[in-house]
């Protein structure tokens, strides 16, 4: 097995093992779980693009307590000098943490699956839109995940890592608002940087090459800047 598959395991079961993890899931889905009863009895319309963007909501909220541990901890107790030094490269160490991560995010989004039966089941839904909710929310955690990871690994405080992290995303999600107040050509990137600018269309099923663009660019540059930072160490 290779050195990443190796790191990836481990992460894994330190992922499923946290009580951290158990937590996330139960409030996200919770929530969900509401707000899909109560919007499906009050509207009676068959689609999910409420839940998208509830998802969207509470993935800013939760996946700074989840991506926090990730380098702080380990920073902190000084296992990640040992990590370091051993035959390992930082790119499968980043990597390994992202992946776990994710699939964590990804396994949360898979509960949901059943509100989509359920539409199935009694109605008529739209499917395309769905789908592609699906890949908005997916490419969205895999953002917010590599930033977390970067904002994780720039500090031995995890508290300050959620905190950096959640600053990120509030920024990111806020930036076209505050595009009307900067000169330009300052407030065209601000709303390039927009999260929701880009999220919003193709949780509503409209997918565009330079949103799918925007999330694997951000999400790269967050796991290089982290690569590097961690090769300095």
């Amino acid at each position: 097995m290779t050195s990443f598959g190796i790191l990836f395991r481990k992460e894994l079961h330190a992922t499923f093992t946290s009580p951290i993890a158990y937590t996330i899931g139960a409030v996200f889905l919770l929530v969900l779980s509401y707000t899909f009863s109560l919007t499906l009895f009050a509207t009676k319309v068959a689609n999910l693009n409420y839940i998208f963007h509830q998802i969207y909501v509470l993935s800013i909220l939760l996946v700074p307590a989840l991506t926090m541990r990730a380098f702080a901890e380990e920073r902190r107790t000084d296992t990640l000098e040992l990590l370091l030094t051993a035959p390992v490269r930082e790119l499968s160490i980043v990597l390994a943490k992202f992946c776990a991560a994710l699939v964590l995010m990804i396994g949360i989004f898979a509960g949901t699956l059943a509100y989509a039966f359920i539409l199935g089941l009694y109605g008529e839904p739209d499917w395309g839109p769905i789908y592609a909710g699906y890949l908005a929310v997916t490419l969205n955690a895999g953002l917010l995940v590599a930033i977390g990871l970067f904002m994780s690994c720039l500090t031995e405080n995890q508290v300050v890592a959620a905190a950096l992290s959640l600053g990120v995303f509030l920024m990111l999600w806020f930036a076209d608002s505050v595009a009307y107040m900067l000169p330009r050509p300052l407030d065209l990137l601000a709303i390039s940087l927009s999260l929701i600018g880009h999220f919003k269309p193709a949780a509503s099923g409209s997918v565009f090459l330079s949103d799918i663009g925007y999330f694997v660019t951000v999400s790269l540059l967050a796991l290089f800047l982290t690569v590097r930072r961690l090769a300095e160490r």
